[in-house]
């Protein structure tokens, strides 16, 4: 319907188009009247028959123009487009102040505004899409800087929080902020990012597996929203520190943040420096049920100590029991004597003694001879 109604307005404009045309060349003739109206007769109709043989070609023309030219601004962001037609605007803008002083030097001036209007069109569209990608980088930078100043500015020290690399990988802090236990807002460096890629990229396989893991536990992270998650990248003072760790503690101090981590040596290295450390280990230590001397458990012995004699057991959690003359009842389970509990940051280690040892080498429990 659309096409059938473009046709006829271009074979109508071309039939009146043909007798306008005709009408001013006959000004210039002396013919009678009748003469003039059958030539203007004559070229209306040359007009319509114009109109009718490459109306659909111009219609058909005008339509692939158009279909490339959307193809064309599909593959373009919009970013980039908006950006350009905004380039675009600004040169008109600039070749319409040029318009007003040529216009004064006649047809000639006309024509070079025309050229100049054409020209500063085209490079405004173009160094528009061409740049608009660096413009909006430019401008979400300065975005970002004024939004990584609020936590130093607006927040009160200690709820900001750094996260380290060992922390994201190690997972567990996923957790922690799901249940509500770590409040404020997690900063995560830059060059944290930049160490997680490049563990991912490693051709180790264990490392690569660490790596991709820490990228899926930040991103889990940033979707779950239990705690606002930052990516910090004004980092520009901290270019000349090489190491990780000596950047985190420096950033630690300026914001007056604290780290979450897992890594001893950091956490040693960050407190000397007086900078508040949340080591997740510790927080699972204490965690863990507390066993006092005397008490008795049933262990599994799994593998021999360092010691002479000893036998190496573990609890449901992971800590490491040191069983006394636990090494002959390696795979089977005893009954031991809690003798003494070490507390570390590292971990809990506990010293254990076997139970109701007999003569022949057996042990009973709940009944049971368990021989050696």
């Amino acid at each position: 319907m659309v096409r059938r109604a473009v046709f006829l307005i271009l074979v109508i404009g071309c039939g009146t188009s043909g007798v306008f045309l005709a009408a001013n060349l006959l000004r210039f003739w002396h013919l009678a009247d009748s003469v003039k109206i059958a030539l203007l007769i004559v070229a209306g109709i040359l007009g319509l028959l114009l109109g009718i043989l490459f109306a659909p070609r111009l219609i058909n023309g005008v339509i692939w123009v158009v279909n490339k030219g959307e193809q064309h601004f599909q593959k373009i962001p919009v970013i980039d487009l908006v950006v350009g037609v905004l380039g675009l605007i600004i040169a008109l803008i600039i070749a319409n102040l040029f318009g007003n002083i040529l216009a004064s030097f006649g047809w000639l001036g006309k024509i070079i505004w025309l050229g100049v209007t054409m020209l500063l069109g085209y490079l405004g569209l173009s160094i528009g899409i061409k740049k608009g990608e660096e413009l909006w980088s430019t401008v979400s930078s300065l975005s970002r800087a004024s939004k990584e100043k609020s936590p130093k500015e607006q927040r009160h020290p200690g709820q900001v929080k750094i996260v380290d690399t060992s922390a994201v990988i190690d997972g567990r802090i996923a957790d922690l902020c799901a249940s509500g236990f770590i409040e404020g807002t997690l900063l995560v460096p830059v060059f944290v990012l930049d160490e997680l890629q490049h563990i991912a990229d490693s051709n180790d396989v264990l490392k690569r597996n660490r790596g991709r893991r820490g990228l899926d536990i930040l991103n889990r992270m940033r979707k779950e929203a239990h705690v606002k998650i930052q990516i910090y990248e004004d980092v520009q003072a901290l270019a000349n520190i090489p190491e990780v760790d000596a950047k985190l503690v420096q950033l630690a101090k300026s914001l007056k943040a604290k780290i979450i981590t897992t890594d001893f040596n950091l956490n040693k290295v960050a407190e000397l420096q007086g900078v508040k450390v949340l080591n997740v280990n510790e927080l699972a230590n204490a965690l863990k049920p507390i066993v006092l001397p005397g008490e008795e458990m049933v262990v599994q012995v799994v593998r021999d100590g360092k010691e002479a004699g000893q036998g190496v057991a573990y609890l449901d959690d992971g800590t490491m029991i040191v069983v006394d003359g636990g090494k002959k009842y390696i795979g089977k389970p005893v009954r031991a004597t809690v003798t003494s509990v070490l507390q570390t940051t590292a971990g809990r280690m506990i010293f254990a003694k076997l139970k109701n040892l007999r003569e022949d080498g057996g042990e009973k429990l709940d009944g049971v001879n368990a021989v050696g």
